[in-house]
C-alpha cells in the first residue's frame, strides 16, 4: 500500500480517501436528482417533526423525573463504564489513519484529538465535531490539508463500514419487531439487512481483490486500503456501535432484550443523518418511543435515554471541552516560543 506524503494536494470537503484528480470531472447528476433528494430530505424531516410533537404531548413528564430520581446507581455505574470503552475505542479511529498517511504524531496525541473531536461530534454535529474540530487541531500540529482529509476520511468510513456490517448482521438475523402501523414490516426489513451486510463485505472484496487499487470518482482519486486496514475498519467501527447498544441496554435495565435495543439504536443513528439534527437530539428518543414504548412505558424509556445523553454525550463533552483548551493553550505557547 502506497503512503501519502503530508503535500499531497486533497480538497477538505472531499470524504473520501483520496486526492483531487488531474483533470476536471464534469458532474453527472441527473436534472432534477437534487431537488428530488432535497424534497425527499425535507418529507422525512417533517415526518419526525410531526413524530416528535405527538409523542411529546403523550408524554407524562413528571413521571420521567420520578423515573430518573429512583435511577439505580448501579446501572449508571455499568453504562459509564462501557461509555469509557467506546470513547477510548473511538479515539484508535485516527489511528489507521496514522498508519495509512504515515505521518509522525505520537500515538497520545491522535487519539486525544480524536477523542476531542468525537465528543463535539456527538453533540454539534459532523461538520462543527468530525470536521472542523480535526482540521483545525491537526493542522496547528503541522499536518497538511491532504493528510488530515485523508485520516478524517479513513475514520468516517471505519465508522460507518462498521454500521453496515453491524446493521446487516443484526437487520437479517434478529429483526426488531415493527409496529403494525408502519408501512415497512419485518420481512422487508430482514432484506435490507442483507443489502446491508452484501455492502460492507462488497467493501471488503474490493480491498482485497480489486486489481485496480486507484480510480477516479467524481473528481476525485480514491485508492482502496489493504484487506488488513479494511478489516480492522469494518471490526472497530462495528465494535464502537455494538458498546453504543450495550450503554442503552444497561440504562433500560435489561428489560429489553440487546438485539431490539441495537436494532432500533441503529434506526435512530440513520434518521438523524438524515435530519440533520446535532446530537439527534429529539430524534433519537422519537424513535425508541415509536419502537418500544408498547414493551415498556414511556416514562421509563425516556428516562432510560435521558440517562444515556448524559452519559454518553454531556460528560464526555465536558472533559472534551477541558482538554481543548489545554490544546488550545499549548499550542499558544508553542507558537509564542518560536517567534
Amino acid at each position: 500500500m502506497s503512503r501519502w506524503t503530508p503535500d499531497d494536494p486533497a480538497l477538505p470537503r472531499s470524504v473520501l480517501l483520496g486526492r483531487q484528480a488531474p483533470a476536471q470531472q464534469k458532474s453527472t447528476d441527473k436534472p432534477g436528482w437534487p431537488w428530488l433528494k432535497r424534497g425527499v430530505t425535507t418529507v422525512f424531516f417533517m415526518l419526525v417533526a410531526y413524530l416528535l410533537v405527538s409523542q411529546a404531548r403523550n408524554i407524562e413528564w413528571d413521571k420521567v423525573l420520578s423515573a430518573l430520581q429512583d435511577y439505580p446507581l448501579s446501572a449508571a455505574w455499568g453504562a459509564v463504564g462501557l461509555a469509557a470503552a467506546s470513547y477510548l475505542l473511538y479515539s484508535c479511529f485516527d489511528l489507521l489513519g496514522r498508519h495509512y498517511t504515515g505521518h509522525t504524531l505520537g500515538v497520545p496525541t491522535v487519539m486525544g484529538l480524536t477523542f476531542v473531536s468525537y465528543a463535539f461530534n456527538l453533540n454539534l454535529g459532523s461538520v462543527v465535531g468530525g470536521i472542523a474540530f480535526r482540521y483545525r487541531l491537526y493542522s496547528r500540529l503541522g499536518l497538511a490539508m491532504g493528510t488530515i482529509t485523508r485520516i478524517m476520511s479513513l475514520s468516517m468510513l471505519a465508522n460507518w463500514a462498521g454500521y453496515l456490517l453491524l446493521a446487516g448482521l443484526v437487520f437479517s438475523l434478529q429483526p426488531p419487531a415493527l409496529p403494525p402501523s408502519w408501512k415497512i414490516d419485518t420481512a422487508q426489513l430482514r432484506l435490507v439487512g442483507f443489502v446491508l451486510l452484501a455492502l460492507a463485505l462488497a467493501y471488503l472484496g474490493a480491498c482485497a481483490w480489486s486489481r485496480q487499487r486507484t480510480f477516479s470518482l467524481r473528481g476525485h482519486e480514491v485508492e482502496l486500503p489493504s484487506l488488513r486496514l479494511a478489516g480492522l475498519q469494518l471490526a472497530m467501527g462495528a465494535g464502537n456501535w455494538l458498546l453504543m447498544s450495550g450503554i442503552v441496554f444497561i440504562l433500560l435495565q435489561h428489560r429489553i432484550d440487546f438485539f431490539s435495543v441495537a436494532s432500533v439504536l441503529l434506526l435512530a443513528a440513520i434518521a438523524g443523518v438524515v435530519t440533520h439534527i446535532p446530537g439527534n437530539l429529539g430524534v433519537l428518543e422519537a424513535v425508541f418511543v415509536a419502537l418500544l414504548s408498547h414493551r415498556l412505558p414511556q416514562h421509563e424509556l425516556l428516562a432510560g435515554l435521558v440517562a444515556y445523553r448524559v452519559v454518553y454525550f454531556l460528560g464526555p463533552l465536558l472533559m472534551a471541552a477541558a482538554a481543548y483548551l489545554v490544546m488550545e493553550t499549548r499550542a499558544r505557547r508553542a507558537a509564542q516560543g518560536t517567534r
